[in-house]
């Protein structure tokens, strides 16, 4: 965790304010209607409601959300999940009310029956009978009461892990997480007692109102002045180390510890997290205690897409592995909770139900993919491992086939179980990322790496290059997989399915979800990743599946005419030829992918024939039949090959070669030079004496530099990447021998220690001075670091340190636009900067997929390091060279 005062505290902002101002003033909503309900008798009801729940929406839902993802940036584990969460909470708690003050109008009941999320029976009855609409009212406005406490329950115990997990961090967020728990308790009461319990949570939520406001205002003079004014923050109520020792066994390899150490906190806290609530609350829906799924889809859909940016975090800390497993568990829980609100609120009749759901396949194809994480958890931790079984354990009991009686019940036990094994994943990865090491046991590595690979058959001496994972392959690549193997196998049926209403109705969340909407999800991360070809053959998949299932599912249902029919006609001719192209571009990619694409275009001529009434039903099921098998394969091997970086998999050669010449010769959007020769050395050091700023490579990632002679141009760079203002940019020197001649202040530990870390992937914060000027920093002073603090670099890179000795001190920053992964080759920089720059040195692949290790200084006179930024050097690494150092000068 960072420093509670120096250079991290502007670096990074402090968003906590925001996240804690969202939370007290959410409560403080419902602490007035909560009173007033107590006072008077009368529960909020029509627009009252609607309006309170979009405020909570608004402040609570979409503010926090933003806090978290700031804190995310932060590298803010805690307050990461714990505002997500939370937003996703109020969001919740926001959407139930719209959805109660929809079907209420003007009630007025006694305080000895009422509560502010209940409704009388005869309530129900009056709006059953006026209801025009075509779906029941009174099956949309059912179990309201039962689906508001399945959604709180599982909150609560989260909630009271995030007050434990905060009380090792600090003692303002364990009173305002302690107070959050205790109001959504009484919340849940409120919903089956009297009056009493509103009371009680309105004295609860006054106080989360008053430890927020507090603690906002204690952050926000930290983060002003850069030291504590209010207490409250830098000092834990516990030591977290109390919580049990380290265990050596769970340590991951090397290879898979430097892929996920970024500049990103970590995100798997937050996906079980997400897990938790899902289950749980399928859990209670399984056991019969919710007669309708209306309200407990808006809970479920909440929430999934907080696991989204679980997933989302991990692909930009470059984890594919859960960049891969939240996703699909995202998409799982959304699918599963469409369906069950089409069976309890648009259906009728456990008759009709069963008729639909015993053609349906699209679930076998979960019970795989569940399979392909269990393969790809081998490597991790015991702890994985058991929560992607339980995962298959989940997925098979919502086989369509398995009669509806014992469907449920088999459903609600698996769903308990992986409640269970998730809340345990949420605390245990929370501390242990808080610690930094693994002070909750989680299991040690079920399989050893070297074994692993070797069950493959891919291990061959000293051949590691031949191996060596492409650069067009992407984090993203599994899932892409996956969501369309899902909605291949969810569109097959027969012929006899397509007049079956009910199978039409359970069919279009199925093929819809995964197909169209999860997969924008994979387009936007399939564009961060920076291939050559980015999201377009997602985003054409996208339409593809949005079109097969408006005109295949839903057509039926809302009786399109023959005139429609040749409209679609036109829209299948141009998806079939738009996927004649999509097939040249899978020749650049690999073999998986072209077969993959040619077998989409036998699978649009199907759809093209089911526009003109001419469908062959045998050719279309064997060919999404195949199209699923290419994709579960498709999904292994690039799950596998991206864990490891190498080819464990094959995914065939690519049958279109690029060639490296033509990428120079071709117009690019700047000048671009070979790190190789002097010359090209040389080009960039005179763009960058020119004021200009241009992409160099280091030891770790490309990185944007500017030089300390022209502070116009570093102002450039802040616009270049659309940087925050509050994050200042750090100098690079070519070797610890120039610090020496600007004879800066440092102690002898600090020298000692720069000497054991310098030239290589680390970043020292240290005190700013007038050493600066006798460094060569001088003009640019005001605009690098912070008022009393300098990050300086010294990579351990021939190129770089030339480079330096040229043109003096740079300015650099990595060479990505903010927020985005870093640039791991040339061409990444090119072709997401370029327009941008005047220039970039090519050196091809980088050393390392994550920037640097950043280390705060500031202190280490009082012998204390801090770990800002975990990145290609482990914090475990560098703080036994600090401990080796300090028992050195003692």
């Amino acid at each position: 965790m960072a420093t509670p005062d120096g250079f991290p505290a502007s670096f990074y902002g402090e968003p906590g304010v925001l996240g804690m101002l969202s939370n007290g003033i959410s409560a403080f909503l419902v602490l007035l209607q909560n009173f007033h309900t107590a006072h008077t008798g009368n529960a909020p009801v029509g627009v009252e409601n609607i309006l309170a729940g979009v405020h909570l929406i608004l402040i609570g839902g979409i503010c926090q959300l933003v806090a978290g993802l700031l804190s995310f940036r932060k590298y803010d584990h805690l307050s990461g999940t714990a505002f997500i969460g939370y937003a996703a909470l109020w969001g919740s708690f926001g959407a139930t009310r719209i959805y109660f003050g929809a079907f209420t109008k003007n009630t007025t009941v006694s305080s000895m029956t009422i509560n502010n999320l209940s409704l009388s029976d005869d309530i129900m009855f009056n709006m059953y009978s006026n209801a025009t609409t075509e779906i029941p009212v009174s099956h949309l406005s059912q179990s309201i009461k039962e689906s508001a406490i399945a959604g709180l329950v599982p909150y609560i115990l989260l909630s009271f892990v995030l007050a434990f997990c905060s009380a090792t961090v600090n003692y303002i967020m364990p009173f305002v997480f302690g107070a959050i728990t205790f109001t959504l308790v009484f919340e849940a009461v409120s919903l089956v007692s009297s009056s009493w319990a509103l009371v009680v949570s309105g004295v609860l939520e006054l106080l989360i109102l008053l430890f927020a406001i507090y603690g906002s205002a204690a952050l926000l003079l930290k983060g002003l002045t850069q030291r504590l004014i209010l207490k409250g923050f830098g000092t834990p109520l516990f030591n977290v180390l109390l919580l049990g020792t380290t265990s050596s066994a769970s340590a991951k390899s090397i290879g898979q510890e430097k892929k996920k150490n970024t500049k990103y906190a970590e995100p798997m806290a937050l996906g079980f997290f997400c897990d938790t609530v899902s289950a749980f609350i399928f859990a209670f829906y399984s056991f019969g205690y919710m007669k309708s799924f209306g309200v407990g889809a808006a809970w479920v859909s909440i929430i999934s897409v907080a696991q989204l940016f679980s997933s989302y975090y991990a692909h930009l800390r470059q984890d594919c592995y859960h960049t891969t497993k939240f996703g699909l568990h995202a998409t799982y829980w959304l699918i599963k909770a469409w369906e069950e609100f089409v069976i309890s609120v648009l259906l009728d009749g456990d008759s009709k139900v069963a008729s639909g759901r015993e053609t349906m396949v699209g679930n076998w194809f979960f019970v795989m993919a569940g399979l392909v994480l269990c393969v790809g958890s081998l490597t991790t931790d015991v702890l994985e491992l058991i929560h992607n079984m339980l995962f298959v354990l989940l997925t098979v009991s919502t086989i369509p086939q398995i009669p509806l009686e014992e469907y449920y019940i088999f459903f609600g036990v698996a769903s308990s179980l992986f409640t269970a094994a998730s809340l345990y994943g949420t605390f245990s990865r929370l501390i242990n990322t808080i610690a930094e090491k693994s002070l909750i046991p989680v299991g040690p590595q079920p399989v050893s790496t070297d074994r692993f690979k070797k069950a493959l058959g891919c291990i061959k001496a000293e051949t590691r290059d031949l191996n060596v994972l492409p650069k067009k392959d992407q984090a993203s690549d599994a899932l892409f997989y996956i969501l369309n193997g899902v909605a291949a196998l969810s569109a097959l049926h027969a012929s006899s399915s397509s007049s079956n209403p009910t199978f039409l109705h359970l069919t279009v969340p199925w093929v819809l979800i995964s197909g169209a909407i999860m997969q924008v999800y994979v387009s936007r991360l399939q564009v961060t990743g920076g291939g050559r070809f980015g999201s377009v053959i997602p985003s054409i998949y996208v339409a593809v599946w949005a079109t097969w299932t408006w005109f295949r599912f839903a057509g039926d249902l809302l009786q399109h005419s023959p005139q429609t029919a040749y409209a679609f006609t036109a829209g299948a001719i141009a998806l079939l030829v738009i996927n004649a192209f999509l097939v040249l571009i899978a020749a650049y990619r690999n073999l998986v992918l072209l077969f993959l694409t040619a077998v989409m275009e036998v699978v649009l001529v199907c759809f093209l024939l089911s526009t003109l009434q001419r469908l062959p039903y045998e050719l279309e099921m064997a060919m999404l039949a195949l199209f699923s098998i290419i994709c579960i394969y498709g999904a292994l091997a690039s799950l596998l090959n991206c864990i490891f970086s190498q080819r464990l998999l094959p995914m065939g050669p690519l049958l279109i070669k690029e060639d490296e010449k033509q990428f120079f010769s071709a117009e690019l959007p700047c000048p671009v030079a070979n790190s190789r020769i002097t010359s090209g050395l040389l080009k960039i050091a005179g763009l960058l004496e020119e004021g200009g700023v241009c992409g160099i490579p280091t030891d770790t990632v490309y990185a944007l530099a500017a030089s300390c002679k022209n502070p116009q141009a570093i102002e450039k760079i802040y616009n270049i990447k659309d940087r925050p203002a509050e994050k200042p940019i750090c100098i690079c020197i070519s070797n610890v021998e120039q610090l020496v001649a600007a004879k800066p202040p440092f102690s002898p530990l600090l020298w000692e220690f720069m000497r054991n870390v310098y030239p290589g992937g680390i970043s020292c914060i240290v005190s700013k001075g007038d050493w600066l000027f006798r460094l060569g920093v001088g003009p640019a002073y005001d605009r690098v670091g912070t008022n009393d603090s300098i990050m300086i670099r010294v990579p351990d890179h021939t190129v770089t340190g030339h480079l330096c000795d040229i043109t003096g001190p740079l300015a650099i920053t990595s060479a990505n636009p903010s927020g985005e992964p870093d640039s791991t080759h040339h061409s990444m920089v090119i072709s997401r900067l370029g327009h941008k720059i005047q220039g970039v040195l090519c050196d091809g692949d980088s050393n390392e997929v994550v920037a640097s290790t950043v280390v705060n200084c500031l202190k280490i006179d009082e012998g204390t390091i801090t770990i800002v930024r975990e990145g290609c050097v482990p914090a475990v690494k560098v703080r036994q060279i600090f401990d080796r150092v300090k028992a050195t000068m003692l």
